[in-house]
């Protein structure tokens, strides 16, 4: 697990990728990672949200992780 500058744990990864570009994002709360996904989505990023054990989620999968 990835930790950021002040040491905690971050539990989600988001990877975006679009053309010749690759942008990641860590977060702990899976609420604003999954908004984020969305946001990223629309705009027509490929999006892939990570969850702690692993579990890789696509767009149509991120409402589980909010129901999880």
């Amino acid at each position: 697990m990835q930790s950021d500058a002040r040491g905690c744990a971050l539990a989600y990864k988001m990877v975006a990728e679009r053309d010749n570009e690759k942008c990641s994002f860590a977060r702990e709360s899976r609420l604003l990672i999954v908004a984020k996904a969305k946001v990223w989505a629309s705009e027509g990023w490929k999006v892939v949200i990570t969850d702690p054990d692993g579990k890789a989620y696509t767009p149509p999968e991120f409402d589980q992780l909010l129901a999880a």
